[in-house]
């Protein structure tokens, strides 16, 4: 279930806590081509079904950047922020991708706020969120990331 903020104030009360995990997403080969051709990343381990299954993780796998290009389809099933009319996505603090996602894994996302500071003399406020992106059935996760977003009301 979304768990939903009334405001801006109440989202920063939140600092420091877990907000949940939203449900699961499978990674499809679909997406994955279509990523491959957004970016120009055409590498075998992605792209080339047959060589990837005789390949180092025995099918194909997920960009990287295509799992942490996922992260706001997975979050925005955990909260949401009423009274903003936009955010936007001011940068990383830190990402890595500890396990690889395979073709036909689900993936889903935890969250934790870890701050919500002022963020410019509009009433902005900068949101650092904590974004763990779990592979179902991996022993570690497939993409851990602090995600920086400025929230305008």
């Amino acid at each position: 279930m979304v768990r939903r903020f009334e405001g801006l104030a109440e989202f920063a009360a939140a600092a420091g806590e877990h907000l949940g995990f939203g449900p699961w997403h499978e990674v499809t080969q679909r997406e994955v081509d279509l990523f491959a051709e957004a970016t120009g990343d055409h590498q075998w381990i992605h792209v080339d079904v047959e060589r990837a299954s005789a390949g180092p993780f025995g099918g194909p796998v997920a960009h990287g950047y295509l799992t942490l290009s996922l992260i706001p389809l997975l979050v925005r099933e955990v909260y949401s922020v009423e009274g903003v009319s936009m955010g936007v996505n001011y940068g990383l603090n830190r990402v890595r991708f500890p396990s690889p996602v395979l073709v036909g894994m689900r993936v889903r996302a935890g969250v934790e706020v870890v701050s919500v500071s002022e963020g410019g003399g509009g009433g902005e406020r900068q949101a650092v969120v904590r974004v763990v992106v779990e592979a179902e059935g991996a022993a570690k996760p497939a993409c851990v990331a602090e995600t920086v977003v400025l929230l305008v009301p």
